[in-house]
C-alpha cells in the first residue's frame, strides 16, 4: 500500500515561487488594461465632443437654411396679396421644394381665428402674444432689408415623426413664425413653418455618436432621450451640479467632455460620457441665444473594446501561468529533496536502537546547526510551558472578575429596566387612579431611566479608556465653581437621607487645568458614593492649597499614615470624608481596577456597577492629577483623597490654550 506523505518544504516552495510570479503577472494585466481602459477613455471624449460639434453645426445649418426658406416664403407675391388659393398652390409648392421631411406651413390673418391655410396634419399651436410684429404697430421700412422671423419652438417632437429610414436618427421639432407684409407695407398675414430636423444619434455598444441632449439659454432641457425630462429646468434633473458647469462652459464658448452620473433614470448604467458644444440660436434678427448641444452615451458601451483586450491579456496569462508552474516545478523538486532525504534519516534514527552519523554530503550550515537550535529550543518550550501556565491562571482569573461584572451589571439593567416597563404599562392601561398617581408612576420610570443612563455611560466610559478613544478637552478652570455645582447637585440627596453635607468655605480661587465636565464627573461620582454608603452622620468636603513641602493653605482632614500623592507641588488637594460603611483594607486596592468590587453583596445592596472609581482614576491621570482612597475598616467611614496640579500664574495675565487630550497621549 502507498503512503502519501506531506510534503510541507516542497509545497511551501512552490507557494512562495508562485507567490513571486503570479502578481508580477496579475499587476502586469491590471497595468495593462488600465492603461487601455484610459486610452479608450481619451478617444471616447474626444469623438463625444466632435459628435456634440457636429451635432450644434448641423443643427444651427438647418435652422438658418430653414429661416431663409422662410424669409423667402414671406415674400411671395400670392402671400403678398392675400388670394387664398394662391396661397394654398404657393404653400404645397414650397413644401415641396423644402429640403427637409416632415416640413409644413400655416398661414394666419388672425391670432383668434382659424388659420387661412395650413399643410400641417394639425393647426400648429404659435405664440401670438411673443411675435414682435403683432406687438408693434410700426410699419417697416421695404429698404430696411427681408422681413424679420421669430424661433417659437426648438424642442422634442410632441407628436413623433413620420418614420424615417434612418434609425440612428432623431428629430427636433422646430417652429419658426415670419410676417407677411402687403405692397402697402401692412401686415396681412402670419406665416409658421413647422420641420422636424434630424439629429444623428448612436448609444450601442462601441458607437460614439451619442444621444442628443438640448438645452436652451435659459437651462430648460429641449430635447432628451427620456421624455419625462423634457421642458424641465436643468435644476431637477439627475447630476444637476454637472450639468450646470456643462451649460456654463458652453455659454462661455468652451468644447470638451465631462462625466455625468444618473443622467438617466430608467438605465442600469450609473456613469455616461457627455460631449458638449456651444449653439448659437437665433430667435428673431439681432438676437442671438448661447444653447448647449450634449453627445452622450453610457461609459459601459464607450469601453466596449476593452473586453477584446481582456480576453487577448487572459489568454496570455494563463500561458505564462502554465510555463512558470511547469518551471516551479521542476525547481522545487531539485531543492527539497535534500531536506527529504534528511528527514528519512530523521525517521530512521527514531526507528533504530543504535545512533547513525548524519550524512555530512548536503553541504548546508543550517543543518549541521539543527542540533544546537533543538536544544535551545526544548529548553525555550520549558520556559515558555511555566509562563503559559502562569497567564493561563491569569485568564482564569479575569474570567472570574468578569463573570461577577457581567452577572452583576445585568442585574444592574434588568432592575431599572423592568420598573420602566412595569409604570409605562401601568399608565398605558390606564390603571392609575388619578393623574397623581400617573404621575407618581411617570417619575419612577424618569428615576429608573436616568439610572439606566448613569449604569450605561460608565461602561462606554471604560470601553473609551480602554480603547484609548476618550478625549479631554483642558482648559484652565476655576476648581470653586465646579465645586459649588456638584454641591448643590447632591445637598437634596443628602438631606433625604439626614446626612450633613459639610462643606469649605470657598472665598479664593483655585485656578487648575483639567476638563470642567470630567473633573465634575469625579466630584460627583466620589461626594455620590460617600452620601449612598452612608446612613447616618455627615459627608464633609475639604479644600487644601500645597504650595511648597509642608505648606498648606485650608483645611482638611488629616491623612493617614502610608498616602502618597503622586501629584506634583504645587496642588490643590480636595478631599471627601464620610461616616459610612466604609471599605476592608484588603479590598481597597481593588476599587480601582475596572470589572473588580470589594463585595459583591454590598454592591447588590447599594446598586451600582463598581466602575465609578475605575473610571475616575483614569480621568485623573489623564487631567496629570491622582485619586487615592482610605478606610479604616468596615463600619469607620471612608477618605477620598483629589489631587490635581494647581496654576501659580494669574489666567488673566498670562492665559492658557485650551487643549484636547486622549488616553493615548495629548
Amino acid at each position: 500500500m502507498f503512503s502519501f506523505r506531506p510534503r510541507s518544504f516542497r509545497r511551501l516552495l512552490i507557494v512562495r515561487l508562485l507567490l513571486l510570479g503570479v502578481p508580477i503577472l496579475l499587476i502586469g494585466q491590471y497595468v495593462t488594461l488600465r492603461k487601455g481602459r484610459t486610452s479608450l477613455l481619451e478617444t471616447a471624449r474626444q469623438n463625444l465632443s466632435s459628435s456634440a460639434v457636429r451635432k450644434g453645426d448641423l443643427l444651427g445649418q438647418n435652422l438658418q437654411l430653414l429661416q431663409s426658406n422662410l424669409q423667402t416664403l414671406s415674400q411671395t407675391t400670392a402671400l403678398q396679396q392675400g388670394d387664398v388659393d394662391a396661397i394654398a398652390a404657393q404653400v404645397r409648392q414650397f413644401v415641396t421644394q423644402v429640403p427637409l421631411a416632415d416640413a409644413c406651413v400655416q398661414v394666419d390673418a388672425d391670432p383668434l381665428g382659424p388659420p387661412v391655410f395650413t399643410s400641417c396634419p394639425a393647426p400648429l399651436t404659435v405664440p401670438f402674444s411673443q411675435l414682435p410684429w403683432l406687438q408693434s404697430a410700426e410699419t417697416p421700412d421695404p429698404e430696411a432689408g427681408p422681413p424679420e422671423f421669430y424661433l417659437t419652438a426648438l424642442a422634442r417632437p410632441t407628436v413623433p415623426p413620420t418614420a424615417s429610414p434612418h434609425p440612428n436618427r432623431t428629430a427636433v421639432e422646430t417652429v419658426i413664425a415670419a410676417p407677411v407684409y402687403s405692397p402697402d407695407g401692412d401686415l396681412r398675414y402670419t406665416v409658421s413653418m413647422q420641420a422636424h430636423l434630424q439629429q444623428l444619434q448612436n448609444t450601442g455598444a462601441r458607437s460614439l455618436v451619442g444621444d442628443t441632449v438640448l438645452i436652451d439659454a435659459d437651462g430648460i432641457v429641449r430635447l432628451h432621450p427620456d421624455p419625462q425630462w423634457v421642458g424641465r429646468s436643468i435644476q431637477t434633473l439627475p447630476g444637476s451640479d454637472r450639468l450646470d458647469v456643462i451649460v456654463r462652459r458652453a455659454q462661455s464658448g468652451d468644447s470638451a467632455t465631462l462625466h455625468l452620473f444618473q443622467f438617466v433614470d430608467n438605465t442600469t448604467a450609473q456613469e455616461w460620457l457627455a460631449g458638449f458644444a456651444p449653439l448659437e440660436v437665433t430667435r428673431t434678427p439681432g438676437q442671438t441665444e448661447v444653447w448647449t448641444v450634449l453627445a452622450v452615451t453610457p461609459i459601459d458601451h464607450a469601453l466596449q473594446g476593452l473586453e477584446d483586450i481582456r480576453q487577448v491579456l487572459l489568454v496570455f496569462t494563463l500561458g505564462l501561468l502554465a510555463a512558470q508552474m511547469i518551471l516551479v516545478l521542476y525547481l522545487a523538486r531539485r531543492l527539497s529533496q535534500p531536506m527529504e532525504r534528511l528527514c528519512d534519516y530523521a525517521q530512521d534514527v527514531q526507528d533504530l536502537s543504535e545512533f547513525k552519523e548524519v550524512p555530512q554530503n548536503f553541504r548546508v550550515w543550517e543543518l549541521n546547526h539543527l542540533a544546537k537550535v533543538l536544544n535551545r529550543m526544548l529548553r525555550r518550550i520549558e520556559q515558555r510551558a511555566r509562563e503559559l501556565q502562569h497567564a493561563w491562571q491569569e485568564a482564569q482569573m479575569a474570567n472570574q472578575l468578569k463573570s461577577e461584572f457581567l452577572a452583576n451589571t445585568s442585574h444592574e439593567l434588568r432592575t431599572p429596566l423592568n420598573a420602566i416597563i412595569g409604570c409605562i404599562r401601568l399608565v398605558r392601561d390606564d390603571c392609575c387612579d388619578s393623574e397623581e398617581e400617573k404621575q407618581e408612576f411617570l417619575d419612577r420610570a424618569d428615576q429608573a431611566a436616568i439610572h439606566l443612563l448613569e449604569v450605561i455611560n460608565d461602561i462606554l466610559d471604560i470601553a473609551k479608556i480602554e480603547s484609548g478613544t476618550l478625549e479631554l478637552y483642558v482648559e484652565t478652570l476655576d476648581a470653586r465653581r465646579v465645586i459649588e455645582e456638584v454641591i448643590q447637585l447632591q445637598t437634596v440627596q443628602a438631606q433625604q437621607k439626614g446626612l450633613t453635607l459639610r462643606t469649605p468655605p470657598l472665598d479664593q480661587p483655585l485656578w487648575v487645568r483639567a476638563d470642567r465636565s470630567k473633573l465634575k464627573q469625579v466630584l460627583l461620582n466620589v461626594v455620590y458614593n460617600a452620601i449612598k454608603f452612608t446612613d447616618a452622620g455627615e459627608v464633609a468636603l475639604y479644600t487644601t492649597l500645597e504650595q511648597t513641602e509642608g505648606g498648606v493653605e485650608g483645611d482638611r482632614p488629616p491623612l493617614p499614615p502610608g498616602i502618597d500623592l503622586p501629584t506634583p507641588l504645587p496642588r490643590l488637594i480636595i478631599s471627601i470624608r464620610d461616616t459610612g460603611i466604609g471599605v476592608d483594607p484588603k479590598q481597597q486596592a481593588k476599587l480601582f481596577q475596572p470589572f473588580v468590587m470589594a463585595d459583591g453583596s454590598t454592591t447588590r445592596r447599594f446598586e451600582g456597577t463598581g466602575l465609578g472609581l475605575a473610571i475616575s482614576r483614569d480621568l485623573m491621570t489623564l487631567m496629570e492629577g491622582s485619586i487615592t482612597l482610605y478606610s479604616e475598616g468596615l463600619g469607620k467611614g471612608a477618605l477620598v483623597v483629589i489631587a490635581l496640579p494647581l496654576l501659580t500664574v494669574d489666567p488673566a495675565a498670562d492665559p492658557l490654550e485650551t487643549g484636547v487630550l486622549t488616553e493615548a497621549g495629548g
